[in-house]
């Protein structure tokens, strides 16, 4: 019999599973994604979102991975033996049934899901926001919930047509953020605009056809208040009616040669100018009330 990983008891151990064990297969990417969806669980590969995910587990969820990880991660293995959780050894194959990529880290956590409604995510309070709208790229959307977590974004909302946070290239894009950050699913894009102003967050639409420039607006403090970004996919940007709804239509300066820049580096480029203005002293903040040109 094989010995335990050091770090955790032996009796919160089973396994190894194999690709053939009922438990691997119900949980692995040949279940139907309706099944998934109903028990609404989610894969965190790799030890720093096992680690995370972790304290949001919940019932059906654990840690799996392979002997040989388990023992290099014992502390994320016995830390789930602590709270309870179980702690599954799988076979080299197993995980590669369980999980939509080989994963190098040989551990996964499997949790629930942790969207939460958005009129909960703004009675927080979050000076800063980010609203995907029609983006279908998971690894696109991934990154951008990333750097809208660095940039201390208090919530980030899947609005209308985009794709699924929970879709695993989007929870490996995201590295972890998925647990730190709000993150709201809305069906109605237009609906999420009307919520986040009556919450009095100010709504930017990123377009590079915009008539307000980034550099301008921060050089006049008017990314001071707090702000609801909307970003759309990378080939046909936001919806023109969503784009119009927004307090201000924003262009980020191109001063290069380049005819434009990709999803992901323009939406770092917004979040963090708005956060840089969010964190200077108040005496140069926009004024409340004021519109945003």
């Amino acid at each position: 019999m094989q010995s335990p990983p050091r770090g955790r008891r032996l009796d919160a151990v089973t396994g190894p599973f194999t690709p053939r064990t009922p438990r691997v297969v119900a949980a692995g990417r040949g279940a139907p994604r309706r099944g998934r969806g109903a028990t609404r669980r989610v894969q965190a590969a790799g030890p720093p979102a096992g680690r995370v995910a972790r304290a949001r587990t919940g019932p059906g969820g654990g840690v799996v991975g392979t002997p040989a990880a388990l023992d290099r991660y014992a502390d994320l293995a016995a830390g789930a033996a602590r709270a309870d959780l179980p702690v599954s050894e799988v076979t080299d194959e197993a995980l590669a049934a369980l999980t939509e990529t080989v994963t190098p880290q040989g551990v996964v956590a499997v949790c629930r899901h942790l969207d939460v409604p958005l009129d909960a995510a703004l009675a927080r309070g979050p000076r800063l926001v980010a609203v995907l709208a029609g983006i279908r790229d998971p690894g696109n959307a991934g990154t951008v919930l990333r750097t809208a977590d660095a940039a201390g974004a208090g919530a980030v909302v899947f609005a209308g047509d985009t794709v699924d946070p929970y879709n695993g290239k989007c929870v490996r894009a995201s590295a972890g953020s998925l647990f730190h950050v709000d993150v709201v699913r809305a069906a109605d894009p237009q609906a999420v605009v009307d919520a986040l102003r009556a919450a009095g967050l100010t709504v930017l639409a990123t377009t590079g056809y915009g008539d307000s420039d980034l550099d301008d607006l921060a050089d006049r403090g008017r990314l001071a208040a707090p702000t609801g970004w909307l970003f759309g996919a990378e080939a046909h940007g936001l919806p023109g009616e969503l784009t119009a709804a927004a307090d201000a239509r924003v262009r980020v300066p191109l001063h290069g040669r380049a005819e434009s820049l990709n999803l992901a580096a323009a939406a770092a480029v917004c979040l963090y100018a708005s956060a840089r203005a969010l964190r200077r002293p108040r005496s140069g903040a926009h004024p409340a009330g004021e519109p945003v040109t």
